[in-house]
Parts: structure tokens; sequence; C-alpha cells
């Protein structure tokens, strides 16, 4: 069993308690200034506390609050060479945090489907086998080099709102064609969660899955000439690099994080 604190139980922060709390295997701390934000997340813990020094008592510290408060919150955590400090703030390097810690620091860029087990996300530092059961439980996980965390931040920290709006395409195109909102909305969310666990399991390639679904002549690949002949990728890629630029101007100005 793993010794956890979650420093700052906003939206990240409560999906990572949840999502931990699923096992059943860790003893969990949540830490934050909000005493709503706590009790929130209470049923999922086994302390809530306001108090840092508590939190920082755990064997593994994930610090989740905004870019400009990490370094604050790291420095005055006081944790050991025994300890690990997990940091999730986009645009905060590793290099930031190192002169105000003792502890290993292991650096995350998750999302928030970690509250149900499906987080994807990309992690740089020396990963022990306490941080990567934790991330495990989580859901999925990459081990990438630091300077690629700027592009992670874009492809998975920001991605889920950009399948949240193709969702919401997709329902609204079901709906002014008669279907009930409801429906058209489970339909849709449910053809991506399945779409994605075919790529996850699936051997071929993407170009391969989207050709075994294309019978000639049938519907899919009429609505796939339509997509290939308009600029969605370019869209979904300008939407990509945006958010990876804004990341790397938070590293160049922690404190600008005005999202």
């Amino acid at each position: 069993m793993v010794d956890v604190s979650v420093i700052g139980c906003g939206h990240m922060g409560s999906a990572l308690v949840r999502g931990l709390a699923r096992t059943d295997k860790h003893r969990i701390t949540a830490c934050d200034v909000d005493e709503q934000a706590l009790e929130a997340v209470s049923e999922y813990c086994d302390v809530t506390t306001t108090d840092l020094a508590t939190a920082a008592e755990a064997d593994v510290v994930f610090v989740v609050v905004k870019p400009d408060l990490t370094a604050d919150i790291v420095d005055d955590l006081d944790l050991s060479g025994d300890q690990t400090l997990v940091s999730i703030a986009a645009g905060v390097p590793t290099s930031m945090l190192e002169p105000l810690t003792d502890a290993r620091i292991v650096r995350v860029m998750p999302n928030l489907a970690a509250a149900t087990g499906d987080m994807a996300a990309a992690v740089s530092g020396e990963v022990g086998d306490d941080v990567a059961e934790l991330l495990d439980d989580a859901g999925l996980f990459v081990e990438i080099d630091e300077a690629q965390m700027d592009v992670s931040t874009a492809v998975n920290g920001s991605g889920p709102a950009f399948v949240f709006y193709l969702i919401k395409a997709m329902t609204q195109a079901g709906v002014d064609s008669g279907l009930d909102p409801d429906d058209a909305e489970r339909l849709a969310a449910q053809t991506f969660k399945g779409a994605a666990e075919t790529v996850l399991r699936a051997d071929e390639s993407l170009d391969e899955l989207i050709e075994a679904v294309c019978s000639p002549k049938g519907t899919t690949i009429e609505g796939m000439k339509v997509l290939r002949d308009s600029t969605t990728d370019e869209a979904v890629a300008e939407a990509v690099f945006a958010a990876e630029e804004r990341s790397k101007e938070l590293a160049r100005d922690p404190d600008d994080d005005d999202e």
C-alpha cells in the first residue's frame, strides 16, 4: 500500500483522488485550503486536511496546483530524500523545483479521465515502482523526455477538451437529423470510447482501422470523403500546436497562468 497525498483538490486533483480510491490499495490524504473542495472528495480519502505539514508526511506527494503556486508549495513542504514529489503543473520544469526540495521529482501530465481509471498521462523523471503503481491504477502512462512535456500537455492534457468538442459536433449532427439529444450524446460518446479501445487493443494502424470501417459504396466512405476533403486535420493540428505554445509560454513565465 502506497501512502500518497494530493495537494490541490480542484478538477485535476479531485480526479486523481477518485481514480486512486477506486482500487482501495492506497492510503490517501487530500489537502486543500478550500474546505468545500475537501468535502467533495472526503468519501474517497483516509484523511482530509488544510495543513501542508500533514500532507508532507506521505511517501508520494502529488502537487496539483496552478503553475504560479507550485514552487512556493514545494518550498514549504520540506520533503526528504526518501520521498517522491510528483509535480503536475504545465510549464513548470523540474529544474525549477530541484533547488527547493530533497525529494525525488517526477513530472506528470495527466488528464481528467483519472477519475474513472482511464487517464492518459505522460511522465518524465525517475519513475519508481511506487509512482508506476499509482499511475497504473489511474489509467495509462508513457515515459517521455521532459523536453517533450509541452507537446504532451497539448495532446493528452488538453486533448480531452478537443475530444469533447468533437463529441458535441457529432451529437448535434444527430439531433439535427432527428435523434433525441440524450440518445445522440450517449451514442456519440460511446462511439468515441469504443473507437479508442479498439485503437489501444488493435495491431492494425489507424489508416487500416479506418479502411476496415469503410465498405465500398457504403455509408462510412461517403462521410470520410467529406472529412478528407475538409481542413479537419489542419484544424486539430492547429489546436494542439496552440496548446503546446501556451505550455511553452508558461515555462517562460509561470506567473502568467490566467487560462
